[in-house]
């Protein structure tokens, strides 16, 4: 499944690692710090020093500290904007230090990155702000680093976020100036202009930073819409088996059991309008499968149109969280533990493949607030070729008149239409499928393929491109 891979540390630099989120201090002097922040804090470390993301281990810190309600959300949003807004941040925190932030100690440059965000996005109080910052700094790092703490945060709040961003925007073009006002590195800026008017520029920038719904995905032939709409969620206008959920999805109807699954209707959207397709009865295949939502979902449309479907992944412990989500299927398909490139099927088995190959992952921004910094333009170098593999061999497993769907969830013009163009130009026996996408005719371009974005559709920044075996 297309999901960015990490790549080392915030802005575009590798990761200063000092052995992850130090503790620091005397239990003593820990507990001077409210717990909400020391949470942000050590879920910041592991983000900035270990490469963890932060959606997938906040949940746990926030569990293992007893946190929850208004000091859950406090520490969410603090973790979360800070995380997404890391480049811009640390250029305001190198203007108010008067030095590089790649001299300040990492430990201390993620107490001011949380500072900035408390300061000029939360609207914590000044004073607040600061005394909190520094009791951070003493706590987790030491007394030696108080004094830095305290000066450079007292000048951080000294000016409104829109100040800062003005003294630093002078003198920049125009494409630097909206990199820095949306926090997003310069290179990703340039793809998304390579792609989308000007005018619309700023709005699909500015939607990455966004929260995204919660939105659910029931299991054809397990669960209804109609099911969750009743209790409480709304429906999709962009896919037929998504409803928005309102609160904790654990506590939906039918998620637990693995009838329902959280999933974004773009990546929705892309499964079933492979599905919805021509194409011969017969095997279907699901390349790069983890962590599965995508396989549950066709799994049921296989089973409506009468054909069987087998999931694919490399990963062993993805492959596991693939027969997770399609659990409740009974019989379950088939998981196999295999690399797509080299796959253990003869040429032709397959009357539909889905490659859902790995990729940047700049169509989901706003799930990953920190992945924006990751991520440098030097990855697509590895990436392109292994998707151009990936694609060749989907090919190759369709037999003739078989559909092949090639998704990434990357808008990235090197990883979508670059590699569609680059397949196609190097093989005479597949020819483009025009997509028919009905709840979102103005996602289809030109050649027939799809490209959502969140200003647009509200959904992740979804590719599809439809291709068919000739012969």
């Amino acid at each position: 499944m297309s999901e960015p891979a990490d790549r080392g540390a915030p802005a575009g630099r590798r990761s200063t690692r000092r052995g992850g989120p130090r503790k620091g201090g005397s239990p003593r002097s820990r507990g001077r710090i409210d717990t909400p922040r020391r949470v942000a804090y050590q879920t910041l470390r592991q983000v900035t020093g270990d490469d963890a993301y932060a959606n997938l281990v906040l949940p746990g810190n926030l569990a293992e500290a007893g946190l929850s309600g208004r000091d859950a959300a406090f520490v969410t949003e603090l973790v979360n904007g800070t995380a997404r807004h890391l480049g811009t941040y640390d250029a305001i925190i190198a203007e108010a230090a008067g030095r590089p932030v790649d001299g300040l100690d990492p430990e201390l440059l993620d107490v001011l990155r949380l500072a900035t965000h408390q300061g000029l996005a939360m609207r914590v109080p000044d004073h607040a702000t600061v005394a909190a910052s520094v009791e951070l700094a003493r706590s987790m790092i030491g007394e030696k680093v108080t004094g830095l703490t305290n000066a450079v945060t007292r000048k951080l709040t000294r000016r409104s976020e829109q100040e800062w961003l003005d003294r630093l925007c002078a003198g920049l073009d125009e494409l630097d100036t909206l990199a820095l006002r949306t926090a997003h590195p310069r290179w990703i800026v340039d793809a998304y202009a390579e792609l989308l008017p000007a005018d619309e520029l700023p709005a699909a920038l500015a939607a990455n930073n966004l929260p995204p719904r919660t939105w659910l995905a029931v299991r054809p032939g397990l669960a209804e819409v109609a099911e969750l709409i009743e209790a409480g969620g709304e429906p999709s206008g962009i896919s037929e088996y998504a409803v928005a959920w309102p609160g904790d999805p654990a506590e939906a109807p039918g998620l637990r059991q693995g009838l329902v699954g959280v999933q974004d209707p773009g990546s929705q959207l892309v499964a079933a309008t492979l599905a919805a397709a021509p194409a011969p009865a017969g095997r279907w295949l699901d390349l790069c499968a983890g962590p599965g939502g995508k396989t549950a979902l066709l799994t049921g449309l296989a089973r409506e149109h009468g054909d069987d479907l087998v999931a694919a992944e490399v990963a062993p412990h993805r492959a596991e969280l693939v027969r997770q989500a399609v659990r409740a299927y009974q019989p379950p398909p088939e998981v196999v533990v295999a690399d797509g490139t080299q796959p253990p099927w003869s040429a032709g088995s397959f009357a539909r493949v889905l490659a859902d190959v790995p990729c940047t992952g700049l169509g989901a921004l706003r799930r990953r607030p920190e992945s924006r910094w990751r991520r440098i333009p030097q990855d697509l170098a590895a990436l392109v070729p292994l998707q151009t593999a990936l694609l060749h061999s989907a090919l190759d497993l369709v037999e003739p008149g078989g559909l092949v769907g090639y998704v990434t969830c990357s808008p990235h013009r090197a990883e979508t239409a670059g590699v569609v163009d680059a397949v196609l130009a190097a093989r005479g026996d597949i020819e483009p499928v025009p997509a028919v996408v009905r709840s979102a005719p103005d996602a289809v371009d030109e050649h027939g393929r799809v490209q959502l974005w969140p200003h647009r559709h509200g959904t992740d920044a979804m590719f599809l491109a439809l291709l068919r075996r000739t012969r």
